[in-house]
């Protein structure tokens, strides 16, 4: 059975902000690599050669990104949602790029460790109408939730005030194009959405076969700060040592370290798992684990750990140390030298700053 993919990348990512007001909050990297790359990769290594790819605001950015998918060996067509109306709303303006075919539907901020082979291979061999993904997860009322009967899905509901099941909904569903048939009778939500969680619940009353997944191993929605930082946290966990920039002989490296070519590390220390980009400079540093530092940053007497730093940015000459922090693109955190002793900022709309 040939499948299509369909990978959502319209959002606002409005918990970001302010980093998603100047891009696509798929865009955001998780151990130095966008998270939209993580979904393409997953298609692309279940056989999925055709993927659609819904934009909205951040088009340009995301198609800069991905281009047409050769790097994967895909095809990618673009597919325009000017205003996000909702996940079932982007199946149902898809519709011509799907056709008829089966198509997996993946969430462009989602993470699932174990990828989505295995559970397509199942959704090809068994041929349900529709599967979905399900987690256990302890806040169901900011989820989808499925509620299950004899391991079958008898009823769904998007963010609950009072959840039935504590069984989330994750980021990727697989239907046949039994489910273009909810287009007539969906209604917009009380959040003004075309709600996925509903046009299932279609295919359910209609009879039709939806079959429910639990997820084994880690899955992240990346949509918030301490979500990123954790989803950083558990890639870097599994990427192996590689040294390719440069480390002096008053340096030293401990554990699960990636250091990227023209990279220099100079008198400071490194304790994995950290990720180190192209052409940054860590000097009289300490880079503590599960800190990402994206290509041209600089890191100079000063100490960062749990955090995540962006293109070009620098941190010099802190007294404390920067921790569970997502520092955006050409950012520069320092310490005045200046008399006498004051904060000063220059603050992007809905920054949060704390100072102990």
């Amino acid at each position: 059975m040939e499948l299509k993919g369909l990978i959502l990348s319209g959002g606002k990512g409005t918990r970001l902000r302010p980093l998603t007001y100047t891009r696509a909050k798929q865009l955001m990297p998780v151990a130095n690599k966008p998270i939209l790359f993580y979904g393409v990769e997953a298609l692309a290594q279940a056989g999925i050669r055709e993927i659609g790819v819904i934009v909205g605001e951040t088009k340009e950015d995301v198609v800069k990104a991905l281009g047409d998918g050769e790097r994967w060996g895909v095809k990618i067509t673009y597919i325009d949602q000017p205003e996000p109306l909702g996940l079932a709303h982007a199946v149902f303006i898809a519709r011509s790029f799907l056709k008829d075919s089966p198509f997996v539907m993946y969430l462009g901020d989602n993470l699932l460790k174990n990828g989505i082979v295995s559970l397509i291979d199942k959704f090809r061999k068994e041929q349900p109408n529709s599967q979905i993904l399900l987690a256990a997860v302890p806040n169901p009322q900011n989820f989808g939730v499925a509620e299950l009967q004899n391991d079958r899905v008898i009823r769904l509901e998007e963010k609950p005030k009072f959840p039935r099941s504590n069984m989330a909904l994750v980021g990727v569903y697989m239907f046949d194009s039994h489910i273009f048939e909810a287009e007539a009778v969906l209604k917009p939500s009380a959040r003004g959405e075309l709600e996925i969680t509903d046009a299932i619940q279609y295919l359910i009353d209609q009879g039709y076969r939806v079959q429910p997944h639990i997820v084994e191993g880690w899955w992240k929605d990346t949509g918030k700060l301490e979500d990123m930082l954790e989803a950083n946290r558990l890639v870097l966990e599994s990427l192996p040592r590689s040294i390719e920039g440069e480390v002096d002989e008053h340096s030293r490296i401990d554990g699960r370290v990636v250091i990227g070519k023209g990279a220099k590390i100079i008198s400071s220390t490194i304790r994995g798992p950290v990720i180190i980009g192209e052409n940054s400079v860590v000097d009289h540093a300490f880079i503590g684990p599960f800190t990402s530092i994206q290509d041209e940053c600089e890191i100079s007497h000063s100490e960062v750990q749990h955090s995540i730093m962006l293109h070009g940015s620098k941190i010099k000459n802190l007294k404390r140390r920067v921790e569970d922090s997502l520092v955006g693109v050409n950012v520069e955190i320092c310490r005045g030298e200046k008399p006498p002793e004051a904060y000063r900022f220059l603050v992007g709309d809905n920054s949060r700053i704390e100072i102990y």
